[in-house]
């Protein structure tokens, strides 16, 4: 049987530090910034982990 091939799309929007925790980009900072406070968009850069029960879901798709 062949190797399974990553998922692309969850390999462009997930990544693996360097512990082999997974790290998402949080949602809300794509478009409609101007009503939003620099605050809010401030803290919105900062990355987030993906949940345990995501990360099972993660793995079988080969991130």
């Amino acid at each position: 049987m062949p190797k399974m091939k990553t998922h692309r799309g969850a390999a462009k929007r997930f990544r693996r530090t360097g512990t082999g925790k997974l790290r998402r980009r949080r949602i809300n900072k794509n478009h409609i910034l101007e009503k939003k406070s620099p605050k809010r968009k401030r803290q919105l850069r900062a990355p987030a982990d993906v949940t345990p029960s995501d990360e099972r879901m993660l793995r079988d798709l080969g991130v």
